[in-house]
């Protein structure tokens, strides 16, 4: 205002405001003023609004790390089946499914071989990340569960969905303990992540609809993750899936 030579009048009469509300602007940090009186003031002022009340602009423009966060769903089985297809659909590098399971993906997605048999035929690169039927870490979270579909059975019921893509190069399935916390589905710059809740299986927790926007970003530290997780994985012993 001294820059602007303008006076509280002077600003009150320019935002067609009380000069009592220009005193309240500059006294109460927290006050945000409606949209068009806060262009007036900065037109009248000749600043950016990001200057005046930059709180607003972060509530319309995502500018840190979270505007990687695309969407939020409080439950897994609240994410609209539409979403899984068309980010599985518009996926034509990558598809990584590091579920402890993925179980649902069969049930939920009617022709999911079929895509995922012509995606790897076009060059796309798609792994399983599954957790061992067989490991301690499976029987403890059988038992923290406690569900009559057993963690081991939902991951042979992956493995024989896999077991049916045989023979199609690109497609590769590792088993890995370290994931039966967070589930992590990569979709080429896209993912969804599941932190698995307490002893709350996949659907009913929390997921995040993720995507890249910049380097060591939310996107980039969970991609770390699933990568040292597969790296790390043991090779699935089946004869038919290569791996």
């Amino acid at each position: 205002m001294a820059d602007a030579k303008l006076t509280q009048q002077d600003l009150a009469e320019a935002c067609n405001v009380d000069v009592k509300t220009v005193a309240r602007w500059m006294t109460e940090n927290t006050r945000i003023p409606h949209p068009r009186h806060r262009w007036a003031a900065c037109e009248a002022l000749g600043v950016d609004e990001a200057m005046l009340w930059p709180d607003a602009i972060r509530k319309n423009i995502k500018t840190g790390p979270d505007r990687e966060i695309v969407s939020v769903y409080p439950y897994r089985s609240a994410c609209p089946k539409s979403v899984w297809r068309n980010l599985i659909g518009n996926a034509n590098k990558e598809l990584t499914f590091a579920g402890y399971t993925n179980y649902f993906l069969w049930l939920e997605l009617p022709n999911l071989r079929t895509v995922l048999r012509r995606k790897a035929e076009r060059g796309c690169r798609i792994r399983f990340l599954i957790g061992d039927p067989e490991s301690d870490v499976t029987r403890r979270r059988e038992e923290v569960e406690n569900v009559p579909l057993k963690v081991s059975t939902r991951i042979r019921i992956t493995l024989d969905e896999l077991s049916k893509l045989a023979g199609t190069p690109g497609i590769e399935a590792r088993y890995g303990d370290e994931h039966v916390a967070m589930s992590v589905f990569t979709f080429d710059d896209q993912m969804l992540v599941t932190p698995h809740l307490a002893h709350l299986v996949g659907h009913d927790s929390p997921m995040l609809h993720v995507q890249r926007c910049q380097d060591d970003g939310l996107f980039d530290r969970f991609a770390y993750h699933v990568t040292e997780l597969w790296e790390a994985g043991r090779e699935v012993e089946t004869a038919t899936i290569t791996s």
